[in-house]
Parts: C-alpha cells; sequence; structure tokens
C-alpha cells in the first residue's frame, strides 16, 4: 500500500493545483448529476451524492453549481445522461490500471481512450483482467507530525476499523467502504485534526516497483487518462519513486 499512498498524496497535490480548472469541475458535477439519477437527491440519504458533494466543496464549487448538477440528475432541470464503465489497462513494466469512465457518449470516449493507451505504451485488458488486483476501501490519511499516533489508532479500533497503518510520514486508516463516513465522522467529533485525506477508493492488493523509463512512461499513461474529461478515476499498483511522480507529473 506504500506505493499507492505515495502515488495519492501526489494527485492530491496535482488537484489541489488543478482546482480552478474546468476539467475538474467538469468531473464532480458528473458525478453529482449520475449520483443524484441513481440515488436521488437527498444528500443524507444518498452516500455517494454526499461524497461528491464534499470533493465539490474541497474545490471550491458554489453552492449554486452544485443544486443545479443534483437537480439534472433528479429531472429537476434539463440535463445530460451520463453512463460509466471501467477499462481495464495493463501499462508499461505490467503496471494494472483501472479506469473508471463516465461519458455521454460511449463511442467517442471509447475510440480517445483506445488512443491514449496505445500511444503511451500501454495495453487494453479483457474484463476482469485487473479489477480483481482492487479492492474498495475507505482510507483516512493524517499526518503523523499533527496526531498522537497512539490516539488515533485508539479511537479507530473503537470505531471498527479494520487496519491503521504506519506509512512513512502518514498514518492511515483502513475501513469497509460503508463504514466510511462513520469512522470519519467518529474521528473528527473525538477532537482529532482534519485528515490530510479521506476517501473511498480502489487499492491495490499488490504493487509493481517501477524504475526507469517504465516507471516515467507508467506515470506519463496515467497522467494522460485523468486529463480526459470523460475519465473519473484512475487507479494503479505502480509503486514508483517519489522522484518519479513529481517529475513527470
Amino acid at each position: 500500500m506504500s506505493g499507492h499512498n505515495r502515488w495519492s498524496k501526489i494527485k492530491h497535490k496535482k488537484e489541489a493545483s488543478d482546482s480552478k480548472k474546468s476539467k475538474v469541475w467538469t468531473k464532480v458535477i458528473k458525478e453529482l448529476t449520475l449520483s443524484a439519477r441513481l440515488g436521488g437527491g437527498d444528500i443524507n440519504g444518498n452516500p455517494r451524492l454526499r461524497a461528491a458533494a464534499d470533493k465539490a466543496r474541497a474545490v471550491n464549487m458554489p453552492n449554486d453549481t452544485i443544486d443545479r448538477a443534483i437537480k439534472k440528475g433528479t429531472g429537476d432541470l434539463e440535463g445530460v445522461n451520463y453512463e460509466e464503465f471501467n477499462y481495464e489497462v495493463f501499462g508499461p513494466g505490467g503496471a494494472a490500471v483501472l479506469v473508471e469512465i463516465m461519458t455521454d457518449n460511449r463511442n467517442r470516449t471509447a475510440s480517445d481512450i483506445r488512443s491514449v493507451i496505445t500511444r503511451h505504451g500501454g495495453n487494453l485488458g479483457a474484463s476482469g483482467s485487473v479489477g480483481w488486483m482492487f479492492k474498495k476501501q475507505g482510507l483516512i490519511v493524517f499526518e503523523k507530525a499533527v496526531v498522537d499516533e497512539d490516539k488515533v489508532t485508539e479511537l479507530a479500533i473503537e470505531l471498527g476499523a479494520d487496519d491503521i497503518r504506519a506509512e512513512g510520514e502518514s498514518l492511515v486508516v483502513v475501513t469497509e467502504p460503508k463504514e466510511f463516513e462513520t469512522i470519519r465522522d467518529g474521528l473528527k467529533k473525538a477532537g482529532l485534526p482534519d485528515p490530510h485525506s479521506a476517501e473511498v477508493t480502489m487499492v491495490p492488493q499488490n504493487v509493481v516497483k517501477l524504475v526507469g523509463k517504465e516507471a516515467e512512461g507508467a506515470v506519463k499513461l496515467v497522467n494522460a487518462l485523468e486529463d480526459n474529461d470523460d475519465v473519473q478515476n484512475v487507479y494503479s499498483n505502480m509503486d514508483v519513486d517519489e522522484s518519479v511522480l513529481e517529475s513527470v507529473g
């Protein structure tokens, strides 16, 4: 998981620096709209929508923009119908890459994504060839420097966390997806500072260490996929040095 955590930290830095770019808002608006269509417009009764709204606020999206996206999903306003599906990809060095798509035009998206994969030395895998390598989990990440490790561990265990792991400068609380919000909110109510990151994500169950050109190529592939407006999330099991992530990213 150490590779995953390093990748996540760079990704969050990238999202923070890109927060004013329209592509970030476009992806969040899609998630708000589809979440509302599938589960209803009540944030308190729709966990997926609540998570999308949290992300929208994290990138400084105004409340009226959030409300419009939700109303388009519920049908109160005219909107676009999105569908979601995954691509499973093998990148340079054998890195596994899981790509979550949300689009209103499957044919356009399929052509664009295949072009990105080919251009960056990847190969499209069959259904199921990559997905089995990942597990959906909640990750709540604290910086060790701002928390008491023993206190976090004790509280997380009491709240029902699956695991607590020290990874470099971070302390990671691992949860089942359905327990994520309860544990995150419980830690906050106990007086802990805001985590560095908190999300339900796809966590690789094994990692592939990449170096040199393979590491650079795999990171470039993931970055190119993330830059596509129809790509909501990209997950990889690559483990590369942080210097590579920062220089290529």
